[in-house]
């Protein structure tokens, strides 16, 4: 199990969840726990819960821990990288990338781009706006 935290300035770094060696990711709130997606750790790509079909989002590269969401029609879009040490960070054109957060325990790049695409994207996302 690696747990995914979302760097805040100035202030602890939050919990966001957890993903299970099997590829499924959990959102940590009060109470029990929401499974919110998984990854195929094998083929690096990412899908969110939903009843019925799971919805495909995109993928992560197996082997350098770039991470690309899934564009329907036309090429998909690079959103940032994994660092081996678990560090997120999100791609910013023509600019440094932003540090986002981090999974503990990091025990693949599949593993890690789950946490991205499912737990830390969508918290940083409503953290800056």
């Amino acid at each position: 199990m690696s747990k995914v935290y979302l760097h805040r300035l100035l202030l602890p770094d939050k919990l966001l969840g957890r993903v299970e060696e099997n590829g499924k990711v959990y959102r940590s709130d009060a109470g029990l726990d929401d499974r919110i997606g998984h990854v195929d750790v094998n083929r690096g790509k990412i899908y969110k819960s939903r009843p019925g079909t799971d919805e495909y989002l995109g993928q992560v590269d197996l082997d350098n821990g770039k991470v690309y969401r899934h564009v329907p029609a036309g090429r998909d879009e690079y959103l940032g990288h994994i660092e081996s040490d678990g560090k997120m960070y999100q791609h910013e054109f023509l600019g440094p990338d932003d540090y986002m957060g981090k999974i503990e325990d990091l025990d693949s790049y599949a593993h890690a781009g789950a946490a991205f695409m499912l737990l830390i994207l969508p918290a940083y996302e409503e953290q800056t706006e």
